[in-house]
């Protein structure tokens, strides 16, 4: 841990809210740090991001960065072929991200969390990440009610939600840049990352019930480039549609909440004989994604000494890959379907001392169209084409900085983690999942961490 302090994934938890609030982080973040949202958290999202109340100079400076470096263990070292670039075969430090934050109020009725550039020491590679800018929102008097309502204007779906619980922010909060991951994800989990442009409106009525909906649609090929990112799934072919619901109950300890997620897309795939994922091709035909997914969890925040969450969501996708298969021949089939489901469980004391427990699993029918082989890459192929994974996730926190007491606050933001993943199944397989040789249990992963936001 102490040889990560000097140098020290995207966090929803900056200096600049703190300081425009005149509150520290444990406000609206359990744990000192992002992205878990206390129901006053949630409540400031869902503003716009507008609420005031810091002095002095520094409530005026929208501005924040973020430094987090890692060192990363496998239980079996990287083969020969599949050596991350730059890189040792095992025991790595790396500086994941360094991350430049524009975020806070733009008046009464805006507001902006603006990831505006992220640079990776793991790829080398600089570009523009998390963007949710609402330009305008207000409440409604309706008497003895109230209704909040908003719109945004985002490039990542579900970063502009206020629950813990969807891909944008959900647990693991941290990863490692170098560590293997499962091929199979869903659209919602890593389609339309900082690819799309996409517009929403909602609603939130009584602090109870947030409705949410608005279409995406991709970039240019042209425009990606500049910004230093790639298409996922595809390219849209019209405007992908999205829809948000989610009820929440709140006590004077409590805190809990039920959702629902849906969204379509009709995409151009990727293409096959293009070197980089910034060209697609419809002339196969399209590729159709249709997600749902249930969320829920439950937060008890008693005075702020003993804090328990329990959060998971359930993605259901279907997959129409007719596009996919024709370009890749061979008379694939063309409709599939992928499960994932993902469960957590917290314990903070004070917001300094933190322990957390997940289970990730993923999986569905053997997919030969998105899940074969990769021969550059084989520790992230699959022999048998099957995307079932199964992963245990521990993880231990320390945060000395981004209390109500804390040194130099709101500018000094600091956790130390430890993070353990043991996979029992990899992309298909527990054993010899690629074919040579290799073990779901291989890929176990230590991650320690520093990550310090000012």
């Amino acid at each position: 841990m102490a040889l990560l302090l000097p140098a020290i994934k995207p966090a929803e938890a900056v200096p600049a809210f703190a300081a425009q609030t005149g509150m520290a982080c444990v406000q609206c973040h359990i744990g000192g740090f992002g992205p878990q949202l206390t129901p006053f958290g949630r409540s400031f999202k869902i503003g716009g991001y507008t609420l005031t109340g810091g002095t002095g100079w520094v409530s005026h400076i929208p501005v924040a960065v973020m430094i987090q470096p890692t060192f990363t263990s496998l239980q079996a070292s990287f083969p020969a072929d599949s050596v991350p670039h730059h890189y040792a075969p095992n025991n790595n430090f790396s500086l994941d991200q360094v991350s430049l934050f524009v975020a806070g109020n733009l008046g009464e009725h805006s507001g902006a969390l603006a990831q505006l550039m992220t640079y990776s020491g793991v790829d080398n590679t600089l570009g523009m990440d998390n963007i949710d800018f609402v330009p305008y929102t207000t409440d409604l008097d309706l008497g003895a009610h109230d209704l909040r309502i908003g719109f945004t204007l985002n490039n990542n779906p579900t970063v502009q939600d206020p629950y813990n619980t969807t891909p944008a922010w959900s647990f693991p909060y941290i990863s490692s840049g170098i560590a293997p991951t499962p091929a199979a994800q869903t659209m919602l989990q890593s389609g339309f990352n900082h690819n799309v442009i996409g517009y929403t409106a909602y609603g939130w009525y009584d602090s109870s019930l947030y409705l949410e909906a608005g279409a995406y649609s991709t970039l240019s090929s042209w425009t990606l480039a500049r910004l230093g990112t790639s298409y996922g799934v595809g390219s849209t072919n019209s405007p992908a549609p999205y829809v948000r619901a989610a009820y929440e109950w709140n006590t004077d300890n409590t805190s809990s909440w039920l959702g629902f997620v849906f969204m379509h897309a009709n995409v151009n795939p990727l293409s096959p004989l293009a070197d980089s994922n910034q060209v697609t091709s419809g002339y196969g035909g399209s590729n159709i994604y249709n997600d749902y997914a249930f969320d829920g969890g439950f937060q008890y925040l008693g005075t702020g000494d003993n804090i328990g969450v329990v959060q998971g969501i359930y993605t259901r996708e279907t997959q129409y890959l007719g596009g996919s298969a024709a370009l890749a021949g061979g008379g694939l089939g063309a409709n599939y379907d992928l499960n994932d489901f993902q469960v957590n469980a917290s314990y903070w004391y004070k917001n300094t001392y933190g322990v957390t427990l997940g289970w990730h699993k993923i999986w569905g029918p053997v997919n030969p169209v998105l899940y074969g082989p990769n021969p550059n890459d084989p520790i992230e192929g699959s022999a048998n084409a099957s995307p079932n994974s199964n992963a245990f996730i521990v993880e231990a926190d320390w945060v000395p900085f981004g209390k109500d007491d804390s040194l130099w606050r709101p500018l000094m933001n600091l956790k130390l983690g430890a993070q353990y993943t043991i996979y029992t199944e990899f992309n298909g397989a527990g054993r010899n999942y690629y074919g040579n040789g290799r073990t779901a249990a291989n890929n176990n992963t230590l991650v320690l961490y520093a990550w310090m936001i000012f």
